[in-house]
């Protein structure tokens, strides 16, 4: 029952109280009466509420409260990513069904906001997350909030602000060629099927996931192409790379005596190779570009028993930590090989499948030995400008124009120690 509300002018809604202090609103939508409480005792809340409110209606944009949670929501979004073939549903609905439903499943949209994600940030966080994995989980509810208010009608009303944490700056890991030679050797003794992951990763920066998923008919061997077909990369282009005499041969003796549909990289015992971390951490360690650490002091451990020297405990293999080059380290090291081998960025980004140049910038880091190359290259620059005196020295500032041409060296240092000293910075 409204009680004590106030007379406005026709069409401009009213403000009233409910039997509490709490000011309430009312307004027509189509002739239909709509009520919503302002959850404030001051009245210009009230005032400001129903103003927003009677603009919504005006704009047709108004989205009455609904009774729909959270749930349906992720709903619509799971279907998009189906629909979208995305490889990432199964983090999608890793991250809902272990770490979101349990808190905000039962929830009602409209009862999402701002301190509501803070909450959950926080428990996160007190469990021991880390704060890029909790961005990876809020990116699955903004994702469906937004898919929600595109939708015709929307909805939802709005999209609440999710604070995010910092981010890491990017693995700027690589592999040089010292260390690419001891890792192949190491991969050799493993077998022929990570020795070329390892050659086609480090020459033509494929993802690990195209490798993978790599079959006999993509490999053309006649004309010494691979070929990825649409909808098989990450950005869904297909593209078609030539081979080096390394990776063909490589490529070759790994698809020989195979089916066109079977997969290209494959165990001796001729299963699909799916995952193979741990045989990765071992041939990093054995090539020393990687190391296991302690759990505790993360200090590197060794003997046969993994003994940490720090702890004095032995540890089990699985229970070691792996610290070192990791396997999209070759994507990096593949796109930076390229740049240095002088060939153009948008033939690089054809090979390695990047689809944007910020993503490839990110990939193609310079080092300090690229620093010190350039300098290097500056340095014979500068000496092939400047001229020679006849005794095979070079002139000290003639040829810069600081000192006249007719000064002794001696003269010359002086004057150039006191033009030094008088140069603005």
């Amino acid at each position: 029952m409204e009680e004590h509300a106030e007379k406005r002018e026709r069409g401009s809604g009213s403000i009233y109280h409910n039997g509490s202090a709490v000011w309430w609103v009312k307004f027509y939508v189509r002739g239909i009466p709509k009520r919503e409480s302002s959850g404030s005792t001051d009245y210009k809340v009230a005032e400001r509420l129903l103003k927003r409110r009677l603009a919504e209606v005006i704009t047709k944009t108004y989205v009455m409260r609904a009774n729909i949670k959270i749930d349906e929501l992720i709903t619509d979004l799971v279907a998009e990513y189906k629909r979208e073939r995305r490889k990432s549903i199964g983090h999608l609905e890793m991250r809902w069904k272990k770490h979101l439903e349990p808190f905000f499943g039962r929830m009602k949209v409209d009862d999402i906001n701002t301190d509501t994600v803070q909450r959950y940030s926080a428990k996160r966080e007190a469990e021991g997350v880390q704060g890029p994995t909790i961005n990876r989980e809020l990116a699955v509810l903004k994702r469906a909030f937004n898919l929600a208010l595109a939708c015709s009608p929307p909805k939802v009303r709005s999209c609440p602000v999710f604070p995010m944490y910092a981010e890491n700056d990017p693995r700027t890991g690589f592999l040089k060629d010292e260390e690419y030679t001891r890792l192949a050797r190491e991969c050799s003794k493993e077998g022929l099927w990570l020795r070329t992951l390892l050659t086609v990763a480090y020459n033509l920066a494929f993802r690990k996931g195209e490798l993978l998923g790599l079959r006999v008919r993509q490999i053309d061997l006649a004309s010494r192409t691979i070929r990825l077909a649409v909808g098989t990369t990450k950005n869904g282009d297909g593209r078609t790379v030539p081979m080096s005499n390394e990776v063909y041969e490589l490529l070759k003796a790994c698809v020989i005596g195979k089916q066109q549909d079977d997969s290209v990289f494959t165990r001796p015992d001729g299963t699909p190779v799916r995952d193979f971390r741990k045989q990765w951490s071992t041939i990093c360690v054995a090539a020393k570009v990687g190391a296991l650490v302690c759990p505790k002091c993360e200090q590197s451990v060794g003997g046969e028993k993994n003994r940490c020297a720090n702890c004095r405990q032995d540890w089990a293999r699985e229970e070691l930590k792996y610290v070192g080059l990791i396997f999209h380290d070759l994507r990096r090291s593949g796109v930076r090989n390229l740049r240095r081998l002088g060939v153009q960025e948008t033939v690089a980004m054809r090979i390695s499948g990047h689809k944007t140049r910020s993503v490839f910038d990110r990939y193609n880091i310079t080092d300090e030995a690229d620093l010190r190359a350039a300098a290097a290259l500056l340095d014979e620059k500068q000496k092939s400008r400047v001229p020679e005196l006849g005794d095979g020295e070079n002139q000290i500032g003639q040829g810069l124009g600081i000192l006249p041409e007719n000064s002794t060296k001696n003269e010359a240092a002086a004057r150039l120690r006191l033009t030094a000293a008088v140069l603005p910075n």
